[in-house]
């Protein structure tokens, strides 16, 4: 038997006046989806247990089969394996978001968590200057993809409340700084940092160019290392993830999977889903499972672009799902779990805590159970709900 997740982060959402009180799943054209409604098993599942964060870090591990609340310190960490930064165990990792501030009056307002999605090339550049001019024995600082990268807190402190970028643009961020212990020498590195990004050539550039600068850090999801079994130990399989964020690619490292590159993954609307699906078909070929992962329907909910949500469902439908479906056909019994890992209302631009519509389809057992598509509403009215969604890697395998 060979298992796949096929899983579209952010895509599920709320009603919006805009669409007639539709949802973008139920105005999206997803007839793959909706043929895996119909013939499969349709629920819904809560992947985010009550009193952890809904981010992308908690819901993924629910749907990798691991219970968040025995696992889950933090974002961070799983990253920092991603690219390869070894953790003690009383190590601090902290994602390190390039953003644009903008002060107006007496206030400071986050108005970009991405920096107008700086490149890679250019997040590099900057990382080394913070590297020339902050790093020490106690704080690192390494580059990762976009604008997302690493700081290390050597021996650091943990007992702090960080917010995520993206839950705030727009807001001050003056009631949103990192508090507690230790905070004071967060919040003096991205004061820090201010100060050597403002003048760098490359943001001079870049407002030149008509770009949003990158002209202050923010640090947050930080956590120490977390002990997670490997996807062997547990399930007695191998298995490959794909995806173009270093945080599944972390829990992939930690859960023993091998990763897979897929040239043209960019984590946007204008990622390689066709390569990625083929990158899949061929790695179930030598493996039990895959872990497909796509970014763009949450990373346009956060940009408010309701939009570029709508097309991006509708990519990950035609060129994941569809070319899914029509290749896992060569190899034998199948399964495939196809569901986002949390909601992302474009209306609030950030992450929910609600359930999320799933479908298993494919191989014997597997019996449909009424689902007209694959939307919210059509998942709640099947009266299928899995209050744990960590269990959901258990029935996909029949193991539930």
């Amino acid at each position: 038997m060979k298992y796949i997740v096929l899983l579209g982060d952010g895509m599920s959402d709320e009603p919006l006046d805009q669409l007639g009180g539709k949802t973008p799943l139920q105005v999206a054209r997803t007839p793959n989806m909706d043929f895996m409604a119909r013939n499969g098993l349709l629920g819904l599942a809560a992947t985010v247990p009550e009193g952890l964060p809904p981010g992308s870090d908690v819901a993924n591990l629910s749907v990798f089969g691991y219970d968040p609340r025995t696992c889950y310190t933090g974002r961070s960490p799983l990253e920092a394996a991603s690219i390869g930064v070894a953790l003690a165990p009383d190590d601090v990792a902290f994602r390190l978001n390039f953003v644009t501030l903008h002060p107006q009056g007496s206030k400071i307002y986050l108005q970009d968590f991405s920096a107008g999605h700086i490149s890679t090339p250019e997040g590099g550049e900057l990382i080394t200057a913070l590297r020339e001019q902050l790093e020490d024995h106690e704080f690192q600082f390494f580059p990762g993809v976009g604008y997302r990268h690493l700081m290390v807190w050597r021996k650091g402190r943990s007992a702090m409340k960080t917010v995520p970028p993206h839950d705030i643009t727009g807001k001050s961020i003056l009631d949103y700084l990192p508090n507690g212990e230790g905070a004071d020498r967060i919040v003096n590195l991205m004061n820090s940092s201010q100060m050597i990004l403002h003048g760098h050539p490359l943001n001079k550039k870049r407002e030149t160019e008509g770009h949003l600068p990158a002209n202050s850090i923010w640090l947050w999801g930080h956590g120490r290392p977390p002990r997670i079994s490997s996807f062997r130990e547990s399930y007695g399989l191998s298995g490959a993830v794909i995806s173009a964020v270093d945080l599944l690619k972390g829990i992939g490292i930690y859960a023993g999977l091998d990763n897979i590159s897929v040239e043209g993954a960019t984590g946007y609307i204008d990622t390689n889903y066709r390569g990625k699906a083929e990158a899949a078909l061929e790695a179930l070929r030598s493996r039990d499972f895959v872990y497909l992962h796509v970014e763009a329907p949450d990373e346009a909910s956060h940009a408010g672009r309701l939009d570029h949500k709508i097309q991006a469902i509708e990519d990950f439908d035609a060129q994941v799902v569809g070319t899914v479906l029509e290749g896992i056909k060569e190899l034998g019994e199948y399964r495939i779990l196809c569901m986002p890992d949390h909601p992302t209302p474009v209306s609030i631009m950030t992450h929910t805590s609600d359930p999320v519509p799933f479908v298993i389809y494919g191989g014997e057992g597997v019996k449909g159970n009424g689902g007209g598509a694959y939307d919210e509403a059509s998942a709640k009215a099947t009266g299928y709900f899995v209050p744990e969604g960590f269990r959901l890697m258990s029935l996909m395998m029949g193991r539930g």
